[in-house]
């Protein structure tokens, strides 16, 4: 699990400015939350462009998290870069007056995806390239929202665990008192990650990594100490959100199906 930090930052921010050539844009689009792994990804952004290439969106519910803005507008600081605040408020707030519920689910997925809408409406306003935070263990979980905090145009953190993500930001120089909080998605006020998921991302990273990057079987894992409980909390979490880690699927009615055996990659010459 431990990671060659300086290596890791050449490949990332290698393969951000490749990407963004490969698409045609020269600038970068960001969801900056004052969390850690949005700023990461900034850091990382500006490394990669230059900070006057990245544009950072905070967008936080009314002033739920106070913190939270002050945090991601001292990150967009540190890196020089243009930053907007956008409260999604009146929005989130006008939808639910229509369609009220007390989820508080639905309505984090809704400010999510509310989030996710004007970062794509900045990508095309500002010709940027939107870039994902969401990190591998994320991913493995279904910890996010499908069209909302998992959509993205290409993601630099998708193959770093959390905890990776932690030995990253330290490296980077991320201000320790945004390395140090309780991860939140921000969603509800009280609202963390672990208490959310039920484990630390300690415990999450460590039996994730035995089985998916050791490919060690749940039984393996029994053997070797591990809490049952929690290893079938893990193992249930990751089936049950495969759907958002896969494109839709597409019925094959022709000889050639996007996502079937339409597989070009789209830096393809002719």
């Amino acid at each position: 699990m431990k990671i060659n930090e300086e290596f890791v930052t050449r490949l990332i921010t290698t393969f951000i400015r490749e990407e963004l050539k490969k698409f045609g844009f020269e600038r970068a689009l960001i969801g900056l939350s004052g969390g850690v792994d949005s700023a990461v990804c900034a850091f990382l952004a500006a490394r990669a462009l230059g900070g006057e290439k990245v544009l950072c969106l905070i967008m936080p519910y009314g002033n739920t998290f106070p913190e939270e803005i002050d945090d991601a507008r001292m990150v967009a600081s540190l890196i020089n870069c243009r930053s907007l605040i956008i409260d999604i408020q009146p929005m989130i707030d006008a939808y639910f007056a229509r369609y009220p519920t007390d989820n508080p689910v639905l309505k984090g997925n809704k400010m999510a995806r509310e989030r996710m809408s004007i970062l794509y409406d900045f990508s095309a306003r500002e010709k940027a390239l939107i870039l994902g935070t969401s990190n591998k263990t994320e991913l493995l979980i279904g910890y996010g929202t499908i069209h909302g905090d998992m959509a993205c145009g290409i993601n630099p953190l998708g193959d770093l665990y959390k905890t990776q993500i932690r030995q990253l930001a330290a490296w980077l120089g991320v201000p320790e008192k945004i390395r140090k909080k309780a991860p939140t998605a921000g969603l509800w006020a009280g609202q963390t990650d672990e208490g959310e998921i039920g484990l630390t991302y300690e415990e999450l990273d460590k039996i994730l990594y035995e089985l998916v990057d050791l490919r060690r079987s749940r039984q393996e894992l029994l053997d070797g100490g591990y809490d049952p409980v929690k290893i079938n909390r893990v193992w249930e979490m990751m089936k049950r959100s495969e759907f958002k880690r896969r494109q839709p699927p597409i019925i094959k009615l022709s000889a050639r199906t996007v996502g079937h055996d339409f597989l070009y990659p789209y830096d393809w010459d002719r």
